[in-house]
């Protein structure tokens, strides 16, 4: 376990336990509230801070001002004559700032003259009614041993597991981590993970700056049309805007990084965000005496600005920086650095974002580009190379999307994309012999410009009884073989009382094959779309108006995945995922000449209940996961998919004593992934792939977070530990060729970490 400094702890002590003895302090609400298909500003929307005599009503522009609120954390509410109410959970008062909320009200389907005043808590689109989970950013800023990650806090909800501790790699109902598709303000991303792995969407941690996320929104299947070029899951990351008061910030240390968030107006019209964050996870692996050392940077700035009443322009950026050095300076460094594949990343998301009202509805018009270059390298123990691979991925787009309030009872949403793709990729991986006898070899240069298109339309209707979904998506890739896949959807719900809705949902989905899958052999230029076929069916209960119990049934059919002509009990839906490397044959590549004759099927039942803070003090969730995935590659035998956990419990919650003090609790327990287990001799059978276990990992990790709130500064402090009873949860086994035998030892046990922040 890594030292903490003595220093860090007392003072986290100290400010831990030190007296209270500071005045009563207020905070201001500001915000909008639009209409949520139109965009349009409400006037005459009451705004209520629940559990108060505190309120305001929108004036002619939908904005609305709550002063000389006492600092704390709040649930407000917004209705409206003939809308659905709304409300918002975890909204943080502070002294020093305006907390700024944006509202947006969905207009009942049938007319009516009283006001709808039940608070919705379980937002949803219409397109993504099922199978969707809205989280706000205190939610996982309080999640324990989360790390403050955007990423790593979906892992608590229903239908996400965890291929390895301490990574990120999303596996949603036996998905790959390659499925999985991230949109950060309206721009997508192919992977949000410092150190990621090429072709799929893990990493260690995320490059996201949560003191700027809004809410996050995650689909585990069923989602509508306007996503695509994705099987398994949509994230949908919503930043806020910065304040527009005056000039502020915020500068942290926590368990792996420090770094200085600025935020501001941009005059009256305007505001920007920037933050820069570096890791010192260099000094602690020096310290440690490991021989490799792994650092990185990200960035990240927003700006938005209106134009007009009608017209809002909104500029982001995001970037990172990755590098990794070894140590080689003894022979056990040399020999535990031989089994690492090491990735130098670097990653930028950047683009602008146009948005029309029409009256009726609204238009987004965004320009994106997407870069990211990798450089993997592994050497033997010698310093010779065993894989080398340096790779630029270049994706510049312009979309657009329409949303159309056409009327009452119908909803509109069209667009399009175009997007242009640079690829270039210098593989060389000497002969080498797997675990299972196959032999690779490749010494390959590709250079290649490709066009993807897409072109997606859906209608909604709704009335008191029901609301269908009914939608199509066109995607076109000119450099596989067929080039164009349709994909039709439908989506219901019956509203069976006011408490009950009952949830269904049918549709095929297309992914294009990852860029690095098309390199190595030019029988990879071959493939086509890989396909899945989803069926949902749901029901939904609401408790409380706080308070919802889901039970969800899913069965996924996949078809034309990529399988491996020369490893025929390898097909890319069991690969991807965790550090990869020479363990695997640096299968997640994709370097293997590959056919599109991989299937698989995934199907299980989920329950969800969870309570949202609301003027009530606590919060809490329990997801059960019970599931099974199977895929057959070439040789025809169908075996458990390498991320198939048959069942994942999560149980969480924390309780907001007052404006000072917080506690949150976590516990997950997940049964053991499949692994091929090893010969005496280091070598595995075909016959065996996938044939074992490991074993049901668990962990309760806690945290308790403590504010101080000061005239002209706040200081935030907390301590989170993971694995607090010090159980070391147990990974695949892997072959140490120096002993010649299996090495199982165990991931580390307990962690605790310290975090400080000051705002101002």
């Amino acid at each position: 376990m890594r030292k903490i400094p003595k220093i860090t702890v007392v003072l986290v002590l100290l400010v831990f336990f030190a007296g209270a003895g500071a005045e009563e302090k207020f905070g201001t609400i500001t915000g909008k509230v639009v209409n949520a298909t139109t965009r349009e500003p409400l006037p005459g929307v009451a705004v209520m801070v629940v559990g108060t005599k505190l309120g305001d009503a929108t004036d002619i522009n939908g904005e609305f001002i709550i002063k000389n609120v006492p600092v704390g954390v709040y649930s407000v509410r917004a209705a409206l004559i003939g809308f659905f109410g709304d409300a918002q959970n975890d909204v943080v008062v502070n002294h020093l700032k305006p907390t700024e909320l944006d509202f947006g009200l969905k207009e009942s389907a049938v007319e009516s003259d009283q006001v709808i005043v039940t608070p919705d808590y379980f937002p949803k689109a219409a397109e993504t009614e099922l199978s969707t989970q809205v989280q706000s950013g205190e939610e996982v800023r309080r999640l324990p041993g989360g790390y403050e990650d955007v990423v790593r806090a979906i892992s608590i909800l229903p239908g996400v597991a965890q291929a390895q501790n301490g990574r990120n790699d999303l596996i949603i109902r036996g998905g790959a981590p390659s499925e999985n598709l991230f949109i950060v303000d309206n721009l997508e991303s192919s992977n949000i993970n410092h150190f990621g792995t090429q072709g799929a969407s893990g990493g260690p941690l995320s490059f996201i700056n949560l003191d700027f996320v809004q809410q996050t929104s995650f689909s585990t299947g069923g989602f509508g049309a306007r996503y695509g070029d994705k099987l398994s899951s949509v994230l949908n990351i919503d930043l806020r805007n910065g304040r527009r008061d005056k000039l502020g910030g915020k500068g942290t240390i926590s368990a792996s990084q420090f770094g200085l968030d600025l935020e501001g107006p941009i005059d009256s019209d305007g505001s920007f965000i920037l933050s820069a964050r570096r890791s010192y996870l260099d000094f602690i692996f020096k310290a440690a005496g490991f021989g490799f050392v792994p650092e990185y940077w990200d960035f990240l700035g927003k700006a938005n600005y209106r134009l007009d009443r009608s017209n809002q322009l909104e500029i982001l950026a995001l970037g990172a920086l990755d590098n990794v050095k070894y140590i080689n300076d003894t022979p056990d460094n040399r020999y535990d650095n031989s089994r690492v594949l090491g990735s130098d990343q670097n990653q930028a998301v950047t683009g602008v974002t146009w948005r029309h009202l029409l009256g009726n509805g609204y238009t987004d018009l965004t320009f994106g580009q997407n870069y990211v270059h990798y450089y993997f390298q592994q050497n033997d123990s010698l310093l010779q190379p065993i894989f080398r691979n340096k790779s630029n991925e270049y994706e510049s787009y312009l979309k657009n999307e329409l949303t159309m309030k056409l009327s009452r009872s119908w909803e509109m949403i069209a667009g399009w994309q175009a997007k242009h793709v640079k690829f270039d990729s210098d593989v060389f991986l000497p002969p080498n012999t797997t675990d299972f006898g196959d032999t690779i070899y490749i010494d390959k240069y590709y250079n290649t410009g490709a066009t993807k298109g897409a072109g997606f339309a859906q209608l909604t209707y709704s009335n008191s009884l029901m609301r269908l979904t009914l939608g199509g998506r066109f995607d076109y890739f000119d450099l596989i073989k067929d080039k164009i896949a349709f994909s039709p959807r439908l989506q219901g719900s019956i509203f069976l009382s006011e408490k009950f809705t009952l949830n269904v949902s049918a549709g095929r989905y297309y992914q294009s094959p990852s860029y690095i899958w098309l390199v190595a052999n030019p029988t990879n230029r071959e493939l086509s779309y890989l396909g899945a076929d989803q069926y949902i069916i749901g029901l939904d209960h609401i408790l409380k108006a706080d308070t919802k119990i889901s039970l969800e049934a899913y069965y996924k059919r996949y078809f034309d995945y990529p399988a491996s002509l020369t490893r025929p009990y390898l097909v890319l839906a069991n690969t991807g995922a965790g550090y990869s490397g020479l363990d695997d044959g640096f299968a997640s590549f994709g370097l293997d000449p590959l056919a599109n004759r991989g299937k698989g099927r995934s199907r299980g039942v989920e329950l969800f209940m969870q309570k949202k803070l609301s003027e009530t003090p606590f919060y809490g969730l329990v997801s059960l996961s019970l599931g099974e995935t199977k895929f057959t590659a070439l040789d025809g035998v169908s075996r458990s998919g390498s991320w198939d956990q048959r069942f994942i419990a999560n149980i969480g919650g924390g309780y907001i004593f007052n404006a000072s003090w917080e506690i949150g609790v976590k516990f997950r327990l997940a049964t053991g992934r499949p692994y091929t287990p090893f010969n005496p001799d280091g070598s595995r059978d075909e016959a065996n792939y996938n044939s074992l276990r490991i074993p049901t990992n668990h962990s309760l990790d806690i945290r308790v977070d403590r504010f101080w709130m000061f005239n002209s500064w706040m200081l935030v402090t907390y301590i989170d530990i993971q694995n607090i009873y010090n159980r070391r949860p147990k990974d695949v086994p892997r072959w140490d060729q120096r002993t010649m035998q299996v090495d199982d030892s165990a991931a580390i046990g307990i962690l605790p970490s310290i975090g400080v922040a000051i705002g101002f």
